[in-house]
């Protein structure tokens, strides 16, 4: 017989009998990471390609200032979109199943980056190309919406107590693997067409995304090989036998759980921030604004992510010891201080002094995404998880990654690059009021 215990939310919650199947947890978690660092993938070399390529390809009547911040601001498109992906994709998550969904996460993703390769630039199509890169892009983002949501409980709900931490670690490596998968490709496609030739922006900057298809295909084979989680089984089950009519996922997580959903973004927003201000901004600062060569800033760029992937796997290890809301505030203490120092660092232009900006930025990135694959899972209902961790997860991607990198541009031209770092620093204590305003999650029943 079942117990009925109420969550911190004060809903209640019944919890289930687990129930393996002929699925492994080391499957999934494999299974999920690999899912992940696919549609990562995808998203990512459209940032490094938004930083190297698209302003003049797509952009080019615009002259380089603005060419950049056109291109960033087609970036920023697919963080607006990510908060109805996680939405419609959450519905359906909570509705017909994890697996199922994630199968859908992933063809979408695929499709509109193999299409973003194919695209023509403005000089073949005129003003149809930006458009068409812009509606692509929404794709993306509303692909990436459904995608982190979906992956991250399917490790936490086939994780064992107290190593939740562990398990969900899995799909958060996704990022840092992408991102060295991102640029190690323009890195071989810029050796092999020429790093500033016209042949690169013709067509050798399409050679990563028409690669997707391949890891999509590994990607749909791994996922299609996974059985759905346990919990939503039951969850499922009990559904059946309840004549009672069911509300909307959203209406549910909404309306039970607001504050957490709120805290949540607040809480991961210095995250977005520090990861794509690290990964597709710093690209740009240090080609366009620092002078540094392609190749260099892109080899640092994957020594980068083999230090916040090692970061991932330490935080994430140690929420499970000492909880994952002293682990983000750790990461937002850090994140305040280190914002004011880096720019200041990065103008001295030294080579090494970029490096290590760059490495410590994603390191202290690293630091709070570890325990977040865990962290949100664990602060909603089964019936409505999917679509209150991809809200909160997905606004804080609008407050912390669309916003900052479109306005650093124009934030260094009138003020300064220490602006930036000022930015940073504030977005940083907001995160850091909202972490401490969470109730740790890490004994909390699935």
């Amino acid at each position: 017989m079942s117990t009925v215990s109420t969550s911190s939310a004060g809903v209640p919650h019944t919890p289930a009998p687990v129930r393996k199947g002929g699925t492994s947890v080391r499957k999934v978690a494999v299974a999920s990471g690999i899912g992940t660092t696919i549609e990562f993938y995808d998203f990512f070399i459209y940032g490094t390609a938004a930083a190297l390529v698209f302003p003049k390809v797509f952009f080019p009547a615009l002259g380089s200032t603005a060419g950049t911040v056109a291109s960033f601001a087609t970036f920023a498109v697919a963080f607006v979109a990510r908060p109805v992906g996680a939405m419609l994709f959450g519905h359906y998550g909570d509705r017909i199943g994890r697996k199922k969904t994630l199968v859908s996460t992933l063809i979408l993703m695929g499709v509109s980056t193999f299409l973003i390769g194919l695209l023509p630039g403005a000089a073949t199509i005129g003003v149809a190309a930006p458009i068409l890169l812009v509606l692509l892009r929404f794709g993306q983002g509303f692909a990436v919406g459904g995608e982190w949501a979906g992956a991250t409980l399917l490790t936490a709900e086939y994780a064992p107590p107290g190593k939740r931490g562990l398990y969900a670690m899995f799909p958060q490596l996704g990022p840092a693997v992408a991102f060295i998968l991102s640029s190690a490709t323009f890195l071989v496609t810029g050796a092999v067409f020429g790093d500033t030739n016209s042949t690169f922006l013709d067509y050798g900057w399409r050679i990563p995304f028409l690669f997707s298809a391949v890891l999509v295909g590994i990607g749909l084979y791994m996922r299609l090989a996974i059985e759905e989680t346990p919990v939503f089984r039951a969850v499922q089950e009990a559904d059946r036998a309840d004549v009672a009519p069911r509300t909307l996922p959203l209406m549910d997580a909404w309306r039970y759980q607001t504050k957490e959903i709120l805290l949540s973004a607040g809480a991961l927003a210095t995250l977005f921030a520090f990861f794509y201000m690290g990964t597709a901004f710093l690209t740009s600062y240090g080609t366009a604004t620092l002078g540094f060569s392609r190749p260099f800033v892109l080899t640092v760029g994957i020594v980068s992510a083999v230090v916040f992937g090692l970061t991932i796997i330490v935080s994430a290890l140690y929420s499970d010891r000492i909880g994952r809301r002293r682990v983000i505030m750790i990461s937002c203490a850090l994140a305040v201080v280190w914002a004011l120092a880096l720019f200041p660092l990065l103008d001295t232009g030294s080579p090494v002094a970029f490096a290590i900006g760059v490495m410590v930025t994603l390191a202290i990135f690293g630091v709070a995404y570890g325990p977040c694959g865990a962290l949100l899972p664990e602060m909603f209902q089964t019936r409505y998880r999917y679509t209150g961790a991809g809200l909160g997860y997905n606004l804080a991607g609008v407050l912390g990654g669309a916003v900052p990198p479109l306005i650093a541009a124009p934030l260094a031209s009138a003020y300064g690059s220490a602006a930036i770092g000022v930015m940073l620093a504030g977005l940083a204590v907001v995160s850091l009021v909202c972490t401490k305003a969470l109730v740790e999650t890490k004994d909390e029943a699935l």
